[in-house]
């Protein structure tokens, strides 16, 4: 009786290592066995020369299994139920059916036990092991997998032939590889990561940036022609100065009678180092040809032609041969890594909380700016626009003066305009009033806006 319960015993452990195995050979990183049978690894070597044909390694693994758990079955029934049959009837316990139906039940009793056995150590434990010991316990294993396919040949032959058999009667190719790992399911698997701790939240957004990256155009990314400042070869030397110095920029595109005729990019970093800024020398020293590209160019693909071509900055064209923009290696970086400006860039596209309201750069975009001041703009007025300052130009309808302020209302959003530059509303003040303003008091505000933005115009002139 003992040596038929240490037979059993090793039954079940037997078929617990092949069930450890198949969910390990499922699931060990193939890309590291490579990388580690490269290294000189054996036992990778060879566990990658099994997972080659994976359908005939698990089929080897199933044999095996199945023999298990027939011969554990088989065992269990011969060994056990006869004497547990005796020893029922020597308790003086007796059936209709006699002696053969005690052993009946005595069979199915044993199956029960044995089938709680084989499930508990023979299946869930060692399964749970390999998921989590994959790599370990498929490189152990190896070996013996590989004396047992050799052994089960002639069976994962027949295996084989039948099971392929019957897939291609369900319409699907034997030795079509499984679908490869798509990008989706990498971005789902980096944001797992990043909510299960295991990888920071920047490298899971990094990761969806490089997938997003080729969707986007050079015409969604570069700086829209409205917001580039060019300098004109109409201009003198000291407008152009004091547009430099002004803005300062790193890099300004030279343009002939308009924005849509750029003849070069000038380049401040030799401008600022030059002693002599006569329009002949800056042309001919800071002065480079221009690297033109189309508005709809996939990002990746201008990525890599600015970096080939050695260009930190391109012309976008529409599709009409026209300015779209302007953009930089450094606009390009910034869809992969997210935001690069530093402090003094930042305060271009502030929202800050003032006594009473909010003060904001006209630059900020509509939806940001309603985000963060938790004021909600009318949308007869956002339409068409994008950002604060177009918001603002439509409801005062019209463009203040440079220099010049502003101020009207929408609704209960009183709107100050602090600071207009180069014809773009810089700097606005938004503050929320409660409900119930007057209309008329509402159009008497506006009035008093446009008038004095008239009579300072005036004034100018």
């Amino acid at each position: 009786m003992i040596i038929a319960a240490v037979v059993q015993i090793l039954l079940i452990a037997l078929n617990a290592v092949f069930a450890g195995a198949e969910i390990a050979v499922i699931s060990v990183n193939e890309t590291k066995m490579k990388k580690m049978a490269e290294e000189g690894d054996k036992r990778a070597k060879r566990l990658l020369s099994l997972t080659t044909d994976q359908s005939k390694v698990l089929s080897t693994i199933q044999v095996a299994i199945t023999l298990a758990g027939l011969l554990g079955s088989a065992f269990a029934a011969d060994s056990f139920a006869e004497p547990l049959a005796q020893a029922i009837i020597g308790l003086g316990v007796t059936s209709a059916g006699g002696q053969s139906a005690i052993n009946i039940l005595c069979v199915i009793l044993i199956t029960i036990i044995l089938a709680f056995f084989n499930i508990v150590f023979g299946e869930i434990i060692p399964k749970r092991v390999a998921m989590r010991r994959a790599e370990k316990m498929a490189l152990g294993i190896s070996g013996v997998l590989k004396a047992v396919s050799v052994v089960f040949a002639p069976f994962v032959w027949l295996l084989t032939v039948t099971s392929n058999g019957i897939l291609r009667l369900f319409g699907i190719k034997p030795g079509e590889e499984d679908n490869p790992v798509t990008e989706e399911e990498i971005v789902l698997m980096a944001e797992a990561g990043s909510e299960a701790g295991h990888i920071a939240e920047s490298e899971a957004e990094l990761v969806q940036n490089v997938f997003d990256f080729k969707d986007k155009t050079a015409g969604e990314a570069c700086t829209h022609r409205k917001d580039v400042v060019a300098v004109f070869t109409g201009e003198t030397d000291k407008e152009w100065e004091e547009t430099i110095y002004g803005t300062r920029h790193g890099y300004y595109p030279v343009c002939g009678e308009d924005m849509d005729e750029v003849v070069g990019m000038l380049d401040t970093r030799v401008y600022f180092r030059m002693q002599d800024k006569s329009r002949e020398n800056v042309m001919k020293q800071a002065v480079r040809p221009v690297f033109f590209v189309h508005e709809s160019m996939p990002a990746n693909t201008l990525f890599f032609k600015m970096q080939k071509a050695r260009e930190h900055v391109a012309i976008v064209l529409d599709e009409f041969g026209g300015m779209d923009g302007i953009i930089t290696i450094r606009d390009l970086l910034e869809l992969l890594v997210g935001d690069m400006t530093d402090k003094d860039e930042q305060d271009e596209y502030s929202v800050k909380q003032i006594e009473g309201g909010w003060e904001l750069s006209g630059l900020v975009p509509i939806e940001e700016a309603e985000e963060k001041t938790g004021i909600t703009f009318n949308e007869e007025y956002k339409e068409g626009c994008e950002t604060v300052s177009g918001y603002v130009c439509n409801v005062l309808g019209y463009v203040p003066a440079d220099g010049n302020t502003a101020q009207a209302q929408d609704g209960d959003i009183k709107i100050e305009v602090t600071k207009v530059e180069q014809h773009r509303i810089v700097g606005v003040i938004l503050r929320q009033e409660k409900s119930g303003v007057d209309e008329k008091e509402n159009s008497e505000y506006n009035k008093e806006g446009q008038g004095k933005d008239a009579d300072d115009a005036e004034d100018k002139k």
